[in-house]
């Protein structure tokens, strides 16, 4: 049984619609549909999933192509109202494993990873089946809406849960966590924080406006009243952050999304509105936050019923009374700078205990600190500008500085402006200044990947001279650390940063002076900005995340010095006419990714100062012209470009590529003799590629993309690699001739032939190899066939092996290995045999050190499996997390210690039910379809960090292992890190399930979440 310690347990939400179960959960929050691969945004919403696996287009979202016909069309039925399709579809599948999904939209923040300077996964084939069950991650802070989906700005971290985070309410609702803050500064905004609290407890309080300029922290007060509005389990909270160009229809979109309404077949503003408001009264009680609003909305016409339901709230946030005014608010705090003292006091504290400040410079400082205008922003980015200054000559400087800049400051700037491009000139080099300005190309309130930021600045030169493209993303993130450091960029949540909109505003005017930029990311376009902006001056241009359709013949911009070119997220983008980049002689970067043009104009060719030709996601991409001119040419990626079918003519004369992802462009071998001609690439992944059987992709073949080893071998500076090798042949010869000095920061070696469920591309380690059907030829020593700093093994489709003993060869000098995945292995009856414990000699303590670093255990389909492992390796697993079954037919026990080959092993003295280990790192169990498994564990398992537990058809399993700790009066509590038990049937759970304690059931039912046949098949 899994026990954990003596502390309550918090509870939290889970979405009950069935199409959630169709995705899995990363370990950054994302999610990651199962069939097809698409990341999503946290803060995706059920309809888009729902549009995506249904095979309609036309609603903003992307559509699975991979997708089995059975859940294809179910989820047709259920965005057209239960209605069949008029031509109905034949299911070809008896697989039933569940998906999710996720729209181009969302891929805005969380589009296709790249291998270089990875920030800790590479993607990896996956069967369908082993997507399931990685959806019980651990819920982390939900990312930003996105922009693209029309949603009417972003949603904030955590927002759309019940405040409990329990299993109340709605459970479509996206679950929300506290959001980090600061810490409030002023007495003043301690004061408004109990008055606005004050309100919130009244019901004849329905709507709160507060308004202050730009900077003075409006936001930061609001993120209090929201993580304090969290812990009150009868009240929802919604976070919408609201852009500058906001709609009634974007604002719906928003709303819908959070509480999990479904409003993509409904086109009318009218019955949008009904349809939410209806949706918003029946939940009680609510908080809807609308923060940085920039103009009046009429509620009514959105769809808030903020007058009609007592107990529901409207918290806005605005730089203009006059929006609060307009929108009636009955209840207004303005936000006023702090005081002087206060400014001081925050100066002081920001600029570092360590800086000692003499009584000369503090005395400068002081009026240093006024220049700030009392502005909290003003004052945090100015004091991490003077961090660590003490010469009191530099300290007049900047102070002259500042009043000079004040002078000059035109009167429609926001107060702080002087002082944040103060903060701007000061960084210490162009490499900085350029960083900073780039992220102003990313849309509004967007969380930017620091890995696609980063590999920008590789491809405009702002990073360069360095020998390996590792040490340059080490130089990118010493960059983007020190923007954070003096507070012109703020860390979003692990591999991202974003922009305060009043930085991100003064970023762009930098870039718009004398016309060198043009930034319109995210501003809902839906044709090409006039031939009068594109003036010949312009360096840079980003219309990203628009929804742009074509760009016609008579759009031939004059921009010699355009450089920067960002088209990527235009999801509606089909054609582009050749004339449009014929007078683009400089241009540098072009990216094109994440839309559905058919044919990338021949006008490409041309370009010879192009670096990088990005095309990821290009899903109807069908001609890309000779790039044989394109010498200049650093970074290629024609990554997910399944409609594309032959490799671009002139390849070959691409000699300064460095970094090349691609699919198999209708190829089933990489061209011959292609590789060695491409010596300096540092990045090289080749996907698998996909052949689409019928005219509505409905079926697909998905072909892999095999590579000679000894022309692998011939990338000298490779750093990040992803190939599939037909054999052993192919990967002995790429290991042998690789220098073992120069170990690979990214791999993912796929070696022979894998099962034809094995497709796709689901989150994987850094270091991973995957052994195919090959056999095992155990009079050998096959070491030298595995790198020995490989961190996940996944075994498919070999009916070679018995166990991974017959590995051990392979995998004895494995100490980083992290991840164990077998599937499809049908001659396999335990993953690791209590024999290899027995054996003479025997392996300890070598197999000690290969399982101690060892995080996840999965099995999938795998026939004769009957145990995955002895209760003797388990003192090895200290930090195992997750275990995953899946429909293994035979499964008896999840952890030997019951049967009879176990004897041998356990000290005579001692029974396994008396035996008690512990497993400290223990979070997460997945069992599915496993008929005959009777037992998890006979030992008693200590688990202090268990969070989800799901158990699907196991019928004849009595036990659910949860011990649970005892309050002092006797009663059991749930253990403290306890967060969701999914359950199928729930006849197992009433009826089959025992209890040590009589009361154990109703501690743990507010965890438990049922699921119904259809989602449980």
């Amino acid at each position: 049984m899994f026990e954990g310690p003596k502390k309550k347990a918090v509870k939290m939400a889970r979405p009950n619609d069935r199409f959630w179960d169709f995705v899995e959960k990363l370990d950054d929050g994302r999610f990651n549909c199962t069939f097809c691969g698409y990341k999503f945004a946290a803060a995706t919403s059920v309809s888009r999933i729902k549009w995506h696996l249904s095979g309609v287009r036309g609603h903003s979202v992307a559509i699975c192509d991979k997708v089995t016909e059975d859940v294809q069309e179910a989820a047709f039925q259920a965005t057209h109202g239960g209605n069949k399709r008029r031509k109905s579809i034949a299911s070809s599948s008896n697989v039933n494993d569940n998906v999710i999904s996720t729209t181009r939209q969302e891929q805005k923040n969380n589009e296709a990873d790249n291998l270089a300077g990875d920030a800790g996964r590479i993607q990896a084939p996956v069967t369908m089946v082993q997507a399931i069950g990685t959806f019980l991650e651990e819920i982390t802070n939900v990312m930003e809406d996105d922009i693209e989906n029309g949603t009417g700005g972003v949603v904030h971290p955590g927002a759309g849960a019940s405040s409990s985070g329990g299993l109340t309410g709605n459970t479509n609702e996206t679950p929300g966590d506290a959001v980090p803050t600061t810490k409030l500064v002023g007495q003043a905004f301690k004061d408004h924080k109990k008055t606005i609290w004050s309100w919130l407890m009244h019901d004849e309080v329905s709507t709160i406006g507060i308004y202050g300029m730009g900077g003075v922290g409006k936001t930061t007060l609001v993120t209090h009243i929201y993580n304090q509005l969290l812990a009150r389990p009868e009240t929802h909270v919604y976070w919408i952050t609201v852009s500058q160009d906001t709609n009634i229809n974007k604002l719906q979109n928003s709303i819908a999304n959070r509480i999990g309404l479904d409003l993509s077949n409904e086109d009318e503003e009218l019955y949008r509105a009904s349809k939410l408001s209806k949706e918003l009264k029946k939940k009680q009680k609510w908080v809807l936050i609308l923060d940085d609003l920039w103009k009046a909305i009429e509620l009514h016409k959105v769809g808030v019923p903020i007058q009609a339901v007592k107990g529901c709230k409207l918290i806005v946030t605005t730089r203009l009374e006059n929006v609060c005014q307009q929108m009636g608010k009955q209840h207004i705090i303005k936000v006023e700078p702090i005081s002087k003292e206060e400014a001081w006091a925050l100066f002081i504290e920001r600029l570092g205990h360590d800086t000692a400040l003499s009584p000369e410079v503090e005395q400068i400082a002081k009026f240093v600190a006024r220049e700030c205008d009392r502005l909290p922003l003003g004052i945090i980015t100015m004091a991490a500008t003077m961090r660590g200054v003490v010469d009191v000559r530099e300290w007049r400087n900047a102070l002259e500085e500042l009043k000079e800049s004040k002078v000059r400051k035109d009167d429609m700037e926001p107060e702080v402006f002087h002082v944040l491009r103060f903060s701007y000139n000061h960084l210490s080099d162009s490499a900085l200044q350029q960083s900073f300005l780039y992220c102003a190309l990313f849309p509004e309130d967007f969380k930017i990947r620091r890995e696609d930021l980063i590999a920008y600045l590789i491809d405009e030169g702002v990073i360069k001279g360095l020998k390996s493209r590792e040490a340059e993303f080490n130089k990118g993130h010493s960059i983007l650390n020190k923007l954070e450091r003096v507070c012109l960029l703020e860390s979003a949540e692990e591999g991202y940063v974003k922009m305060h909109d009043l930085i991100r505003d003064m970023a762009i005017q930098i870039l718009q002076e004398n016309s060198q930029g043009m930034v319109k990311a995210g501003a809902q376009l839906r044709e090409l900005p006039g031939e009068e902006e594109w003036t010949e001056h312009l360096m840079r241009v980003s219309l990203m995340h628009n929804q742009i359709k074509e760009i016609p013949s008579s759009h031939s911009p004059r921009c010699p010095s355009l450089s920067t070119l960002l088209l990527r997220g235009n999801s509606k983008l089909q054609f582009i006419a050749d004339s449009f980049f014929e007078q683009l002689c400089g241009l540098k970067v072009l990216d094109l990714s994440h839309t559905c043009i058919t044919k990338l104009p021949d006008s490409v060719s041309e370009l010879v100062s192009l670096t990088a030709l990005l095309l990821m996601d290009c899903k109807m991409l069908r001609h890309v012209p000779s790039l044989e001119k394109l010498r200049a040419l650093k970074r290629l990626d024609l990554s997910g470009t399944w409609a594309l079918e032959k490799i671009p003519q002139g390849m070959e004369c691409l000699c300064n590529l460095k970094y090349l992802r691609m699919s198999g462009c209708g190829e089933k071998e990489f061209p011959s003799g292609l590789l060695p001609k491409l010596s300096h690439l540092q990045v090289f992944e080749l996907q698998e590629w996909i052949v689409s059987s019928t005219r509505d992709n409905r079926k697909t073949q998905h072909v892999m993309i095999t590579v000679k080893g000894k022309e692998v071998a011939c990338l000298r500076k490779l750093e990040s690699l992803a190939c599939h090798f037909e054999g052993c042949s192919d990967n002995m010869e790429y290991l042998k001739s690789r220098d073992e000095t120069k170990s690979l920061i990214t791999y993912q070696i796929r070696v022979g032939l894998l099962d034809k469920s094995y497709y796709g591309y689901g989150d994987c380690r850094r270091k991973t190899i995957v052994w195919g059907n090959l056999s095992i030829d155990r009079d050998r020593d096959f070491q030298v066939m595995f790198p020995k700093d490989f961190q996940q093994l996944t075994i498919n489709n070999n009916d070679d092996a018995t166990s991974l003993c017959d590995f051990w060869s392979l995998i004895k000098n494995a100490t980083e290995l992290e991840a164990i995945n077998i599937s499809d292995c049908n001659s396999m009856e335990s993953l690791v045999s209590s024999s290899w414990f027995c054996s003479a000699p025997p392996p300890s303590p070598s197999y000690s050190g290969i399982f101690f670093g060892l995080k996840e255990f999965s099995c999938y389909e795998c026939k004769s499996m009957k145990k995955l492992f002895p209760l003797v390796l388990l003192p090895s697993l200290v930090n195992l997390e997750k275990i995953r079954v899946i429909e293994c037919e035979k499964m008896e026990e999840i952890i030997g210690g019951t049967r009879s080959d176990e004897e041998g092993v356990m000290d005579e003295e001692t029974s396994s039910s008396n035996i008690e280990l512990r497993l400290p790192k223990f979070r997460n169990m997945a069992l599915r379809g496993l008929p005959e498994l009777k037992s998890i564990c006979s030992a008693k398992l200590i688990c202090d960090s268990l969070q989800w537990i799901v158990v699907y058809n196991c019928m004849k399993l009595r036990r659910l292992p949860i011990c649970l700790p005892l309050l002092e009066n006797g009663q059991p509590s749930p253990p403290p890190s306890l967060k969701y038990i999914g359950v199928y049937p729930k006849e197992w759970w009433e009826s089959v399930v025992e209890w040590e304690h009589p009361n154990a059931k109703d501690v743990l039912r507010p965890f438990v979440q049922f699921f119904n046949t259809s989602n449980a098949r």
